[in-house]
């Protein structure tokens, strides 16, 4: 990917740090208006935002020549999705925001997941595991647009059959595994290995950019959809 040249950065509008933290993927990008021109993630299976997320930022705006004062915006990824992955990513937007003095914007989770493949017919259901067989989803049609709103459902042999039985449903993230096992249905499409990525939130980030779209800093939260509640360790016997 080209670098920015030091002496044109100051000319640049656009430039906006995109985070996505959502899933088990550390994600992050910097777009200049709406096209990716670096990207760092890794996803090894373990929530490593806690340990990575910095670095990388550090790493990708090294790479491209740029400091944070060169950065227009600061985008995230809002949910839903993990707990403590979404924390970490909101709280780092917020510090951006907040001490760079840009704006914040966000950018729904399924949304970004949506966008990651690209379709002729159908819709897409852009899911996320949600632990046993629950799953958070919602549907788009072919130009990413929500059609449904973000639900916490329970997959079984009937979900999603009011799309199936007239469509191609195009399902994709996470939780795409476990629906395989119980929608049996010729017109389901089923995307393995596919999680929300900076990568897709340039185009995104750069749109809410230009129709000043932005967040309250200090009064944002991530979307959780459900509550978030403890386990309590077992009893050793």
């Amino acid at each position: 990917m080209p670098l920015i040249d030091n002496h044109k950065k100051k000319e640049i509008l656009g430039l906006i740090l995109n985070i996505e933290t959502a899933t088990k993927n550390c994600s992050v990008s910097i777009s200049k208006d709406g096209e990716i021109i670096v990207m760092k993630e890794l996803n090894n299976g373990n929530y490593s935002h806690a340990e990575m997320l910095h670095p990388f930022i550090k790493e990708i705006l090294e790479e491209a020549n740029l400091s944070f004062s060169d950065l227009n915006a600061v985008a995230v990824s809002k949910g839903p999705g993990s707990y403590t992955g979404l924390r970490i990513g909101v709280s780092a937007a917020k510090g951006f925001a907040y001490s760079l003095d840009i704006p914040m914007i966000s950018i729904p989770t399924l949304e970004i997941l949506a966008n990651s493949i690209s379709i002729d017919e159908g819709v897409i259901i852009p899911m996320l595991d949600a632990r046993r067989m629950e799953v958070y989803a919602s549907v788009y049609n072919l130009d990413k647009e929500q059609v449904r709103e973000i639900k916490a459902e329970i997959i079984d042999e009937t979900s999603f059959s009011e799309y199936l039985e007239k469509l191609k449903v195009h399902f994709v993230g996470d939780a795409v595994s476990k629906c395989e096992e119980v929608i049996q249905h010729p017109n389901a499409i089923f995307y393995e290995n596919k999680f929300p990525s900076a990568k897709e939130m340039g185009k995104l980030s750069e749109l809410k950019f230009k129709n000043k779209e932005f967040e309250d800093v200090a009064y944002f939260e991530p979307f959780y959809l459900k509550d978030f509640v403890v386990t309590p360790p077992k009893k050793k016997i």
